[in-house]
């Protein structure tokens, strides 16, 4: 009978907890589990544990949480866990040679992307942005390189019309997890092997901001919509409009021509706004202060504010 292996899983946030509920229900042995330090959170500011770190103490597994995987003690108590192979999931540590020579069998990393396409931090809203017909995930061996190592196995999904960066996370998770768990049996009888990516097809996936999460009227309204869906639930399009910052957190194609960012229409199917091409209809806003509604809950108390003719500041 073939032992065991001496599994460690890396994760934090809640895509990296979908795949490591996946490998206790299979029944994988996980000896331990690294996740980022506590972190501060809401308006208290008080230090809040990761979705990882909270699943892992549910199951009575040893949590580490070292502020870097740099630090020779870190890489010694790794070590010292003698694991056979590192799982690792948007962890948000480096990892360096060092850490990845430790598991006889390598680090393995399931990543929210196609690769090569779309390496880097932010995979899933980067492929709505782009137009990307879909998405999937990507079991690699790690390297020191960023999301370049020789890919195990890859899992696919269309992106729908109406995903946003919630809906493909969830569904990626999903599958991700799959894979992940279902990978670990060939994994240790040394049976999937690893194709090494095209760096000429690669693409990279540059971290959000809030910056760029700002409406730009002047952009192509499909775009736009786009831009939209793949923000929510963060950072979250805006645009300002008689001095107030509005949320945008859903659209759809509208109708009519204008000079961007000029109100076309205000009913109760949307708000319409003139962009650089086309137009797009604002269904669901967020005002300063308030929660997220349906514009037709908005439209009879802000007549005034989404009069016909108005503008939005580019």
């Amino acid at each position: 009978m073939t032992k065991p292996l001496r599994l460690v899983f890396a994760g934090t946030p809640e895509f990296a907890a979908r795949h490591l509920q996946a490998l206790l229900d299979a029944g994988h042995p996980v000896i331990a589990v690294y996740t980022q330090p506590d972190r501060p959170a809401g308006r208290g500011h008080k230090l809040m544990p990761s979705p990882v770190k909270l699943l892992a103490q549910q199951h009575g597994l040893p949590v580490l949480q070292p502020a870097t995987l740099r630090d020779p003690a870190a890489q010694a108590e790794l070590a010292a866990l003698q694991p056979d192979l590192l799982l690792v999931v948007a962890y948000g540590l480096i990892l360096p040679q060092a850490v990845l020579d430790i598991p006889p069998l390598g680090c393995i990393n399931s990543h929210a992307s196609l690769l090569p396409r779309w390496r880097g931090a932010a995979p899933i809203q980067r492929a709505i942005e782009a137009g990307d017909e879909q998405s999937g995930v990507t079991l690699m061996q790690m390297e020191a390189g960023l999301d370049t190592g020789p890919m195990l196995r890859k899992v696919t999904t269309p992106i729908r019309a109406e995903d946003n960066a919630a809906s493909l996370h969830d569904r990626l998770a999903l599958l991700g997890a799959r894979a992940m768990a279902e990978a670990i049996g060939p994994l240790a009888q040394g049976t999937l092997a690893g194709q090494q990516q095209d760096d000429t097809l690669a693409t990279y996936a540059h971290k959000l901001n809030k910056e760029e999460a700002r409406i730009n009227w002047q952009r192509p309204a499909v775009e736009l919509e786009r831009q939209i869906r793949a923000f929510y639930p963060w950072p979250v399009s805006h645009a300002l409009l008689a001095g107030e910052t509005l949320k945008v957190l859903n659209a759809c194609p509208g109708e009519g021509t204008g000079a961007p960012g000029t109100i076309l229409q205000a009913s109760k199917q949307g708000l319409t706004v003139a962009c650089g091409s086309g137009a797009l209809c604002l269904t669901r806003l967020q005002l300063p202060g308030g929660k997220p509604l349906a514009f037709a809950d908005l439209l009879n108390s802000r007549q005034e504010q989404f009069a016909v003719g108005r503008s939005f500041d580019l």
